[in-house]
């Protein structure tokens, strides 16, 4: 009897064991999860079990982010059938590296919970969900499948949700509600979005989508990327889809809300940059006007926000509104300088935001207070995270030499670079947008640290793990802003690949694939 003849759409050959390495992120996230829920109650060996699988996922993630950068983007595909049919996972500089920022900031917010959290709350299933809503943003930034993407969607929304009423005090439930409600209409648009982007092409996979998007009806694909981009949008809380964040990021516990601020957003951004910048950039430019006044807005009207408000929390809501404006400013600017300040811009807040909320919990923490009106003194009383709010402040503003001053340099160098109205608005929007943050963020420091106390600050006991913990991340911002050059070249290679997709379509296998 002859060799059986496989069908030329499957995979006959052994994926390579070092091929793992863009998937094995997950599925410790994923099984780690899982163990994790036969784990509750076990006290601090829960926290022990998860700290060591993000230690373990930062491992992997960090062999992938080196190997990208050595040798290009990486593509798996799963289930024997050959791209676009089987399920296909890809990494790029770009998106190796927000994962590992991801758990970074993770394996930072789980240090910091082990001292924050009751006793009692042992059995609540907190570190469950944390490694859940890790595996969906890992899958966010490394799936080569617009689908799949909807489906990473899917699974942090569960996990945030979940994580989001730990406690069931009123106002998280309040805020779950305001949450869920706005993220899974966002869901269902990007569904329709979907559905119709195949009836159109007959295909997901980003890169095909890329080959035989350009045959296309442009004002259909128009249509889609305009659904992609209310959907994203609404995902990253940009303007005049942002209301859902303030009003719901302030009601969970501050270790909550900092793992959320630093994630989800980031995500949704991410998203936007790689939809409309290298799966659609044809729809991008048909979209550049309404891209553009969605920028400036997010810009100008988030630290307003901030000024205006007096919730420590809400207040840092909108300035991690304000930053996805700059990330749209960017998209709008798809400049090699413009790029790379938004690609910049999502590691830069991964880190700062999650930093500026585990900070707020340790000034709620000291004062017992969540109004800056309330508050005061506390400089007298804790110096140190005086220190780190200030430093925080100055990073979200763009202040050198932290790391947000970088992406912000990048994108004025892209709006000067780009010329005319265009250049000249986004270079006025994202400097008011710095000097209104500025303005926003030192009224807050001078609020709460140094103006005399209404009613003087109790005295606590040390911050202990909280401090470290928040330092620790403070730290590498610090680090990173005055030592930029390997971040720099990272954001070289990156932009690379998102103004030429060449090597990620040939990492995919659809090099030379007819359309």
């Amino acid at each position: 009897m002859g060799e059986l003849a496989l069908p030329v759409a499957m995979i006959d050959t052994l994926t390579s064991a070092a091929d793992w390495v863009i998937v094995l992120p997950i599925v410790l996230a994923l099984l780690g999860a899982a163990a994790l829920l036969l784990l509750r109650g076990w006290g601090r060996l829960s926290f022990i079990f998860a700290a060591l699988i993000v230690v373990g996922i930062i491992a992997c993630e960090t062999s992938l982010l080196l190997r990208v950068a050595e040798t290009g983007p990486l593509s798996m595909t799963m289930g024997k059938w050959l791209p676009p049919f089987g399920i296909s996972f890809a990494a790029d500089v770009f998106g190796a590296a927000f994962a590992l920022a991801a758990a970074v900031v993770t394996l930072i917010v789980l240090a910091y919970a082990e001292a924050d959290r009751p006793t009692e709350a042992a059995g609540d299933g907190f570190h469950s969900l944390v490694l859940l809503l890790l595996a969906g943003v890992t899958g966010s930034f490394l799936t080569g499948d617009l689908f799949n993407l909807y489906v990473w969607f899917e699974v942090m929304l569960i996990a945030s949700f979940g994580l989001m009423v730990i406690g069931g005090r009123a106002i998280q439930l309040d805020g779950a509600v305001k949450y869920g409600f706005l993220n899974f209409l966002a869901t269902t648009i990007f569904l329709l979005a979907l559905g119709l982007l195949y009836g159109l092409l007959g295909t997901l996979n980003m890169a095909d989508i890329m080959r035989v998007a350009p045959a296309a009806n442009p004002v259909a694909m128009a249509a889609v990327a305009a659904l992609l981009l209310l959907a994203f949008s609404m995902k990253a809380a940009a303007f005049p889809l942002n209301a859902w964040l303030p009003a719901s990021y302030h009601t969970p516990p501050a270790v909550v809300s900092a793992l959320m601020a630093g994630l989800l957003t980031k995500v949704g951004a991410y998203a936007l940059l790689r939809v409309l910048v290298i799966v659609l950039p044809a729809s991008r430019d048909l979209l550049e006007p309404v891209l553009v006044a969605i920028a400036i807005a997010t810009l100008l009207i988030a630290p307003l926000g901030a000024i205006a408000e007096t919730n420590l929390r809400r207040a840092i809501g909108f300035l991690v509104i304000g930053g996805i404006g700059s990330v749209l400013a960017g998209i709008s600017m798809p400049s090699t300088e413009g790029l790379g300040g938004a690609g910049l811009y999502i590691f830069h807040a991964m880190l700062t935001m999650t930093a500026l909320y585990l900070v707020a919990g340790l000034i709620e923490r000291q004062t017992g207070e969540t109004d800056s009106r309330r508050t005061g003194g506390l400089y007298a009383a804790s110096a140190s995270i005086s220190m780190l709010f200030l430093i925080l402040v100055l990073a979200t503003a763009g202040m050198p030499p932290f790391l947000g001053f970088w992406p912000k340099l990048l994108l004025l160098q892209a709006g000067i670079g780009e010329g005319g109205w265009l250049g000249a608005v986004m270079v006025v929007a994202l400097l008011v947008n710095a000097v209104l943050t500025l303005i926003a963020g030192t009224r807050l420091w001078s609020h709460i640290f140094w103006r005399t106390a209404p009613n003087p600050p109790p005295a606590v006991g040390s911050a202990g793990l909280r401090m470290v913990a928040t330092g620790a991340l403070v730290a590498l911002i610090v680090a990173v802003g005055l030592w930029p050059n390997p971040m720099f070249e990272a954001v070289r290679l990156g932009t690379a690949d998102l103004v030429d997709p060449a090597r990620y379509v040939a990492a995919v296998g659809l090099a030379g694939v007819a359309p």
